[in-house]
């Protein structure tokens, strides 16, 4: 029955593969034992699915105990603020011992936890163990990511009534306590101003919350004791904290913590209509530059002169090649990323040309040296024409009719400079003669990329070198596999 919860919350809440639910399986079969064994509350947490939250598949009680639990927790949403242990453990995959959390009872326990990791060793779960707290421990950097001196903060709240306001006057977030009939008993000065706003109401002192602010009776009639909210109230977006105080089972009272995220909330919207925007622009130069590749297709259907020709294709390749730019963005998962990949450029321009040079057999060989190179629309511009002009070139004049060739296109890097090398094993050629689209490659290497280009001497073929400077617009990351092609 236990094991067919938890499969169902795994299947119906997580991205967790069958495999790892069995792991998940395993583990829960022994719950009860080390609840027994330490005298603990033992459980397993997941990571929900598209949602920071995790979710409590799996519980045991220790038998010789008297819970603190009044019912069982499976199925519960934990929160990152109540339980910042169990998301320690999944951000670093690293153990958290005795850090403090907040129960879904809303009760103060030891809790310490372990990452559940599957055979790649990515954490799927965490096996957490709880102990009410008899008494403080000490702070270790075992657990420097989670909060401590709950006791101390507990003292000067419970002490001298002064200290309390002067602690939540420097707090941007709005503190409201209400007694056990509701009514508002202590507001720090956001909360002043937010309740006076909202209720038009200037006496709110010891006023009935849920007359003053009626929108959170949904929050106060939800029967759990800790749990968070997202509100939109009057084009306002707030962040919820609902925390209930009881002694021996006895309503005390209820703290709300709220955060106005209305100016966060209204950013990410600008954003992300700023990111839909831009992706619209690159779809219109992309459909653009098709355009005017398909006006000139017809035109060469139509007839033009014979020594025309050449010009027309190397037109439509350079027009091939800033397409291909805005086709990789478009193509990218995350609507932010303008990233473009240089080697996916440089194997799509490359191998388009080739292959369209149907009367020779040509291999092309793409060798990355373990590189990925990420640069911006602009740079990646440049680039592609840089590439499109120099492998163009081999294709036109390093081999005759009907013959065999390679052409080589190698990335290496250092710590300062990428160098980009394009090497044929054909005719080669003595001197380079002036062309426009050598000229386009001096002009973008010198001016766009800031950077060198030259030939280098060799007994076969053509061998061509840029040299440009790595720049924050340019990032290298490297790679264990061998991505050559």
């Amino acid at each position: 029955m236990i094991e067919s919860t938890l499969e169902q919350l795994c299947n119906l809440y997580t991205d967790l593969t069958s495999e790892e639910v069995e792991i998940l399986k395993n583990v829960s079969s022994t719950l009860q034992l080390y609840a027994d064994l330490n005298n603990a509350y033992m459980f397993i947490d997941c990571k929900m699915r598209d949602s920071e939250h995790a979710i409590v598949v799996a519980e045991a009680f220790s038998k010789s105990s008297e819970t603190i639990y009044e019912n069982s927790v499976v199925g519960k949403i934990v929160f990152d603020s109540f339980e910042p242990g169990v998301f320690y453990s999944y951000r670093t995959g690293k153990k958290s011992l005795n850090s403090h959390a907040v129960t879904q009872e809303g009760k103060s326990v030891d809790q310490s936890v372990i990452p559940i990791k599957n055979k790649m060793h990515q954490v799927i779960g965490v096996l957490i163990s709880e102990k009410e707290i008899f008494k403080h421990l000490p702070f270790s950097d075992s657990h420097k990511n989670v909060s401590f001196g709950q006791e101390e903060l507990s003292a000067i709240f419970s002490g001298s009534p002064n200290e309390m306001p002067m602690i939540s006057d420097l707090l941007m977030e709005i503190f409201l306590l209400t007694d056990k009939n509701n009514r508002l008993i202590y507001a720090n000065p956001a909360g002043v101003n937010f309740i006076t706003e909202m209720s038009q109401m200037n006496e709110i002192r010891n006023q009935n919350i849920l007359e003053l602010l009626p929108f959170i009776q949904p929050i106060y009639d939800f029967k759990e004791d800790v749990f968070i909210f997202d509100l939109t109230v009057d084009r306002k977006n707030l962040i919820v904290k609902k925390v209930r105080m009881r002694d021996r089972e006895q309503l005390k009272g209820t703290l709300l913590i709220i955060q106005d995220v209305t100016e966060l909330r209204t950013k990410e919207k600008e954003l992300m209509m700023k990111s839909v925007f831009i992706k619209e622009i690159h779809h219109r130069v992309k459909n653009n530059l098709q355009t005017v590749a398909s006006l000139l297709r017809l035109q060469m259907r139509k007839g033009f002169p014979e020594e025309s020709k050449v010009y027309f294709e190397d037109t439509l390749n350079r027009i091939y090649s800033i397409s291909s730019v805005y086709e990789i963005i478009l193509a990218n998962t995350d609507a932010d990323d303008e990233d473009v990949n240089i080697i996916e450029l440089t194997k799509k321009v490359s191998s388009t040309m080739v292959l369209n040079e149907i009367h020779k057999k040509i291999s092309l060989i793409i060798q990355t040296n373990g590189n990925k190179i990420l640069t911006t629309s602009r740079k990646a511009v440049s680039i592609a024409l840089i590439i499109n002009e120099l492998v163009q070139n081999s294709l036109k004049h390093a081999f005759p009719e009907d013959s065999h060739g390679e052409i080589e296109v190698s990335f290496y890097s250092s710590k300062d400079f990428l160098e980009l090398h394009i090497f044929d094993n054909g005719v080669g050629i003595s001197k380079p003669k002036s062309s426009l689209g050598l000229e386009i490659v001096h002009n973008l290497v010198m001016n766009d990329l800031n950077g060198e280009f030259r030939y280098l001497p060799v007994e076969q073929g053509t061998h061509a070198v840029i040299t440009f400077p790595i720049s924050s617009e340019v990032v290298i990351y490297y790679e264990k596999e061998n991505t050559d092609s």
